[in-house]
């Protein structure tokens, strides 16, 4: 039976062996998900031993994306513009890596939410790991502009260039929170504030009742973030979607099969105990 993991530390409380398993049941697709708790200094280690026993891929989370990256012999476009890597596929030759956390937000709002992102304006909290999984997928859905903002300027200027560098007609603007100014037609926050039930320092002016406001954490109460967006009439959406998307879109990697998500994400909701991250 093929293997596959969620690898990280910690990892009790993974949701992704639930996900994958209804998935296989969905599709028929014979394998075995299971979590991987790896030590602090011993990622590679564990990986290497779970290959050696015929593991086929893995999904990665905190700590271990960025060793992850390191460990591959191949990236793809989208794993290579995140500079981290949230899924692994074992070849005979090569350990891929491949980052589908920005194809999980893209589906969630396009296919789940139902907004078409072409042509929006749309205004990206943040620049860490999350933020730049999230830019080329986000560019390639063709907006009129997007905007990175962060507390510190340069490091939002870092994720400008990166993007140019993919992709050198989009239009990528950048700002600090205290700068960012305008209106925006969905406003995404990759950011960590919502783990501390606050919300980046930005003004209340850049939502409207017709601004999608994302959060990429998840819950069973809305975030901080969502709480400050919905008391301007922006209409709201947790990650919790994104995370099944991810999800697939990593299924479909390993297995070349694409599984139906709207059961799988309902299902998850009404288990939602406390916030999470995406």
């Amino acid at each position: 039976m093929d293997q596959y993991v969620v690898i990280g530390n910690p990892i009790a409380h993974s949701k992704s062996p639930a996900i994958h398993a209804a998935f296989a049941q969905q599709t028929a697709q014979t394998m075995r998900y299971e979590r991987l708790l790896a030590p602090i200094d011993g990622f590679v280690a564990s990986i290497e031993a779970f290959r050696q026993q015929g593991g086929r891929g893995a999904n990665v989370t905190v700590p271990f994306k960025l060793e992850a990256y390191a460990l591959a012999s191949k990236l793809t476009p989208r794993a290579a513009a995140a500079g981290a890597v949230n899924t692994l596929k074992f070849d005979t030759d090569h350990i891929i890596g491949d980052n589908t956390d920005g194809m999980g937000l893209v589906a969630d709002i396009v296919n789940n939410a139902g907004i078409n992102l072409s042509g929006k304006r749309i205004l990206l909290l943040g620049a860490g790991g999350g933020a730049r999984g999230a830019v080329l997928p986000l560019l390639e859905q063709l907006p009129v502009s997007l905007t990175i903002a962060n507390r510190t300027l340069s490091k939002a200027q870092d994720l400008q260039k990166i993007a140019h560098d993919f992709l050198p007609d989009a239009q990528v603007d950048c700002a600090s929170f205290s700068d960012v100014a305008g209106h925006f037609d969905v406003i995404i926050n990759a950011t960590s504030a919502s783990l501390n039930d606050d919300v980046p320092p930005i003004s209340a002016t850049l939502f409207s009742p017709q601004t999608l406001a994302y959060d990429m954490m998840y819950g069973a109460q809305p975030t901080a973030f969502l709480r400050f967006a919905e008391q301007s009439g922006a209409i709201c959406r947790d990650g919790l979607g994104m995370l099944v998307e991810q999800a697939a879109e990593a299924f479909f990697v390993w297995r070349g099969v694409r599984p139906q998500t709207s059961t799988v994400l309902a299902n998850l909701r009404e288990e939602l105990p406390t916030s999470k991250p995406a």
